[in-house]
């Protein structure tokens, strides 16, 4: 039988004998005041963090040197507590925090010892780069609504790069999120400095004061693979413990200023060249110029609402090229800024973009009814976005989302003006739980001519204990024609402890089940899943850290309960203590297909039943490597032949300012019909001149579209939220392998200028 009752935590004994506090000690509510005679840090019983921030007179100089006289007059909170490998343990390196403030800014410093400073890992010192977090860093979070939910995550590496992210439900991370923060990061002798200042207008808060806050620290020690917290997370919740918001520690001592006008206006201008020949007629150096606004404003100190007008992305990276071997619908992540803030508002029905890392079985069936790609794109083809309006935040124990586009008319590609509009808004309950609805609108059907699309849902999760959660919802679409058939449905049991996980799902989709301003993989289905993993962490064998054995059943049948899609999966995945992991996994699939559908090249699935084994091995190399990443091979039937995978895709590690990370993927495909052989390559290289500026390129070439592209990006943020553009890109047709033809390319140089009015 599973004990859901909530365990006293491992760690309380080692907690209290670091000698912090008292048990019964509390920092009092004075100290908001500035009592400088209380203490900095305290841990109750519990082993419940509470910590305070130290007011200060004048300003902080941001250089990462923590050469200030406040250092040494301050005292510093340093009992961090192993995650991993030893739960409960103290941290086996030293790590330092201090909690400053003053009228505009939470200053956050720390001095992260290490005994062997040369086997630190710090290769990417790009904002927001794609290796931070794999790195020795030190990740932030901060709950300045003190829901124990929402937040929003600071990550620094010793280099000084950052990546700022928003929480939302302690499950979705936007990290395409950026605000206005001043950070600086040194490497020593004795291990890394860093000090970072966020002013407090660059977060929402609720108003009045003083404040408190929810805070948590983690720091990664990567050489050892080692997490260290200030307030510890269970290790059952992995690299993803950090977004626990509901076990973070309570941050005393803030007095952020009142609200203020608080508008950010972030003016545009655009100079661009385009030549196109795939389309008709063809255009050449066709020169373009284009000016535009952001602006946004807080209505409240929890309420944001965005205006745009004739938004541009042309700074915007290229979509990752993907090989379909379905029949179903790719899904492609969005990348432009203006939609990433605030979009885990907008997710519903619990469910995840992005599967959880180190997931084995990743369902993806399931809709999503708000998908922001479907604004201001025609497939990969930009449509202008004429004005736009945003709101999104926290009122009290609701969350809120509302927003409004009107996209032009786009001759070229058949675009017509249209109108799309989104309604989000959850209710906090019991300590982690919420119920919610949603609505969208398209003002101009993609299904039927001249009719609207309208979907509405409402959708719960209930979270009890620390490992169990229940999810649901129940959506229907309203389209003038699709009277029936129009709904959809999803119940999930999720019980993840550190030995023990079980998941069930039961999911519906209608045939007539059309969000239209979301995305459907597929439809007319019903789904049932069951998975089971069990864990052991044995003592016996030094170098694991963790053994999985993990158990999935995928059962999918029409809506007349027709046997459509049938995926036993057994997976055996074992986590070193290096860093490293492996895994083996064999899966038997069934699939009847009802139509007949075209794979890349020129073979064709005929209407049939399908039956047939596949075994996958994959290793990953850990972060600590000058050269990781992972690599996987696959071998087994397919349809009524046989395919065989070879994939490789990682990062080899230069210099901290140069970062390279290749990706190749061969599918050898072998039917009764042919043969054929789809290859994905790409190369994502970056040159860091500064954490600034910097210049990076992504090369792609995908063999089942006889595509290869270019695309390079200069950025530079030339003032906090201010940012030089400079882009090219390029696409040439392959099937002449020798001489490659032109189809498409593009030059744009864009400048952006942040003002903010207080």
């Amino acid at each position: 039988m599973i004990d859901l009752r909530r365990p006293r935590p491992a760690w309380t004994a080692a907690l209290l004998a670091l000698g912090a506090a008292s048990a019964e000690a509390q920092i009092p509510a004075a100290a908001h005041a500035a009592g400088a005679s209380a203490p900095v840090y305290v841990r109750n019983a519990d082993g419940g963090v509470t910590v305070r921030a130290t007011p200060i007179a004048a300003p902080l100089r941001i250089d990462g040197a923590l050469d200030d006289s406040v250092y040494q007059t301050t005292p510093s909170i340093d009992a961090f507590i192993q995650q991993e490998p030893r739960e409960g343990e103290p941290a086996t390196e030293r790590t330092e925090v201090w909690l400053l403030t003053d009228r505009d800014h939470l200053y956050i410093a720390a001095r992260c010892h290490d005994s062997q400073p040369h086997r630190i890992v710090a290769n990417d010192m790009r904002r927001d780069g794609r290796n931070i977090g794999q790195n020795d860093n030190l990740s932030i979070v901060i709950d300045s609504f003190h829901d124990r939910r929402n937040g929003y995550e600071f990550l620094v590496n010793p280099v000084g790069g950052i990546g700022d992210s928003q929480i939302t439900d302690e499950r979705d991370v936007n990290r395409d999120w950026n605000t206005v923060v001043e950070y600086r990061a040194r490497r020593d002798e004795g291990g890394w400095t860093m000090e970072l200042a966020l002013p407090f207008r660059s977060l929402r808060y609720r108003s009045g004061e003083p404040q408190t806050w929810g805070i948590n620290i983690r720091r990664t020690i990567r050489w050892k693979n080692e997490f260290v917290y200030l307030s510890p997370v269970p290790r059952t919740f992995g690299v993803r413990g950090i977004l626990r918001l509901s076990d973070a520690a309570t941050l005393a001592g803030l007095t952020p200023p009142p609200s203020s006008l608080n508008l950010d206006i972030k003016p545009y201008v655009l100079g661009a060249a385009r030549s196109d020949r795939a389309v008709d007629p063809t255009f050449e150096a066709d020169h373009d110029g284009d000016a535009g606004v952001d602006a946004k404003y807080g209505l409240t100190r929890g309420l944001t609402a965005d205006f745009t007008y004739r938004t541009d992305f042309a700074q915007v990276e290229d979509d990752d090229q993907q090989v379909n071997l379905t029949r179903f619908n790719l899904f492609v992540p969005e990348k432009r800024e203006f939609f990433l803030e605030g979009q885990g508002i907008f997710a519903f029905g619990g469910v995840e973009t992005a599967p959880r890392v180190g997931s084995t079985f990743a369902p993806i069936n399931t809709p999503v009814l708000f998908f922001s790609r479907q604004i201001g794109l025609l497939g990969a083809t930009p449509v202008p976005i004429d004005v736009g309006g945003r709101m999104t935040g926290k009122a009290g124990r609701y969350s809120i989302g509302m927003l409004d586009i009107r996209t032009g008319d786009e001759p070229d590609v058949g675009a017509q003006a249209t109108n799309f509009a989104a309604v989000r808004l959850k209710r906090d309950i019991l300590r982690r739980s919420y119920v919610g609805v949603i609505g969208t609108y398209r003002s101009r059907s993609v299904e039927v001519a001249g009719a609207d699309n309208v979907v509405f849902g409402v959708d719960t999760g209930l979270s009890f204990y620390d490992s169990l959660t229940l999810t649901g919802y129940y959506a229907k679409a309203d389209t003038p024609g699709l009277d029936s058939h129009d709904h959809s449905f999803r119940a999930r049991f999720d019980y993840e402890a550190d030995r023990l996980a079980v998941k069930v799902e039961h999911l519906g989709v209608g045939a007539n089940f059309n969000p239209e301003v979301g995305f459907l993989r597929r439809r007319d289905f019903v789904e049932t899943i069951g998975q089971l993993r069990v864990s052991r962490r044995p003592a016996s064998m030094p170098s694991v850290r963790r053994v999985n054995l993990e158990l999935g059943l995928d059962y999918i049948t029409d809506n007349d309960r027709v046997l459509e899609n049938r995926l036993f999966q057994a997976a055996l995945r074992t986590e070193m203590q290096s860093g490293d992991s492996w895994s083996v996994r064999y899966e038997r699939h069934y699939e009847f297909v009802p139509q007949a559908f075209r794979l890349p090249g020129d073979l064709v699935v005929p209407v049939g039943v399908y039956s047939h084994p596949f075994g996958v091995a994959v290793y990953t190399l850990g972060s600590q490597r000058k050269v990781s990443g992972e690599v996987s091979a696959g071998y087994g039937g397919f349809y009524d032949g046989t395919r065989t995978d070879l994939s490789y895709r990682g990062r080899v590690e230069l210099m901290p300012q140069l970062s390279l990370e290749p990706g190749l993927a061969f599918n050898w495909i072998d039917l009764s019909q042919g043969e054929e052989r789809a290859t994905l390559g790409s190369v994502r290289a970056t040159y860091s001149f500064s954490n600034q500026m910097w210049l990076a390129a992504l090369v792609q070439y995908n063999s089942t579209q006889s595509i290869f592209s270019t695309n390079l990006r200069f950025k530079w943020e030339f003032r906090p939220g201010s940012d030089l553009f400079v882009v090219y890109s390029d696409g040439r047709d392959t099937e002449d392998r020798f001489r490659p033809g032109l189809q498409n390319r593009s030059f744009a140089v864009k400048a952006t200028r942040l003002f903010r009015v207080r």
